[in-house]
């Protein structure tokens, strides 16, 4: 896992054409507005994100965020020791985010 900043988190994010975005918050954190094309996988529904995860490509880098870059730093260890190579978590979470979001 690497520790990102905003910059750094948007910047690696718009050069990577192997990247996937991973929301890890509630349903209703989402409902308030979420990083475009973001897959939604709900970290406290525990059983449900483990599946989730097992399906997910192991060869993708995974850029990963919550509310505020707690759960998202979960997040990455629990896919680091699945076997995924590359998870990057979004310091400071969506609270920190200056970029576009999108919203239901």
């Amino acid at each position: 896992m690497q520790q990102l900043d905003q910059q750094e988190w948007r910047e690696k994010l718009e050069n990577d054409d192997n990247s996937v975005v991973l929301d890890v918050r509630t349903p209703e954190e989402v409902s308030q507005g979420y990083i475009p094309e973001a897959k939604v996988i709900n970290i406290y529904n525990a059983q449900e994100f483990m599946e989730e995860v097992e399906n997910l490509d192991r060869s993708k880098n995974y850029y990963i965020y919550c509310r505020s870059g707690s759960r998202s730093a979960q997040a990455c260890m629990v896919l680091d020791k699945l076997g995924f190579n590359k998870t990057f978590n979004l310091a400071g979470g969506i609270l920190k985010y200056e970029g576009e979001l999108s919203s239901e």
